[in-house]
């Protein structure tokens, strides 16, 4: 059963929740105590997730949203709002993924991941904040990668959208501090569906294994704890910084 922890009775928005680290944050904000929106843009997975986090007696709802589509984006929020109250922790942490070597992507493949990564983290956080900044309060943790950091190879686009959420985390918690709003970042280590190409292509599971210091790949549930902390009271003084969750693959 859920007792309510660090996150008791507050209302989160977790994008991208329908599977991968955005369930395993899901389902860890709702064990700390926390309300919480499960979206996604493939409703079915959504609901899943919402569906375990009810039958263990947590809050969940399942929304359906793209989160480059501002109108969307708004209908969202308002249907959060509608069921929980206002929101106090936005988790952005929807992406997707448009493999191509830089000289062969197209134009249409560079826009899709910038507007889902950046823009949906910018849409996302514009139709919450106004709430947060009358309330005095407000956590937002925006999901980036350690591609953000170090550079990819076939992901020109994935690599500058991570690396354009650490300045956008940066300027947010510059500029919403004074209203007692937390803006972080996590850079997780490959756990998810998106990343199954390098876990499982023997061109790049051992080659990848060999950067990662801990030398194994991370499971959801035990990096979403950070998403937790960075959610919570505890991280009242902590803001504008970038977390690696990764096994210690970005140590520089």
């Amino acid at each position: 059963m859920f007792n309510g922890k660090a996150l008791d009775n507050k209302v989160a928005i977790v994008t991208g929740a329908g599977q991968g680290i955005g369930a395993g944050v899901a389902r860890a904000y709702a064990a700390q105590g926390a309300k919480v929106a499960v979206v996604d843009w493939n409703l079915e997975t959504a609901e899943l997730v919402a569906q375990s986090i009810r039958a263990a007696g947590g809050q969940a709802v399942a929304l359906k949203c793209d989160v480059a589509d501002r109108a969307a984006v708004d209908a969202m929020v308002a249907a959060t709002v509608a069921q929980f109250g206002p929101v106090d922790v936005l988790a952005n942490n929807a992406g997707i993924t448009r493999t191509a070597m830089l000289h062969k992507m197209t134009p249409h493949q560079w826009d899709q991941v910038l507007a889902v990564h950046l823009t949906g983290s910018f849409n996302c956080l514009q139709a919450v904040v106004g709430s947060m900044m009358e309330r005095q309060r407000g956590w937002i943790i925006n999901t980036i990668s350690t591609a953000g950091i170090l550079g990819t190879i076939g992901q020109i686009n994935y690599g500058s959208a991570k690396a354009g959420l650490i300045g956008f985390t940066k300027s947010a918690a510059r500029e919403l501090a004074r209203y007692n709003i937390i803006v972080n970042c996590v850079a997780p280590g490959a756990s998810t569906p998106m990343t199954e190409t390098i876990r499982t292509d023997e061109r790049f599971r051992q080659r990848t294994l060999d950067r990662i210091p801990l030398g194994r790949w991370a499971e959801p549930e035990e990096i979403a704890p950070v998403w937790v902390f960075l959610a919570s009271e505890g991280a009242s003084y902590v803001t504008g910084q970038l977390i690696g969750a990764d096994g210690g693959m970005s140590i520089h």
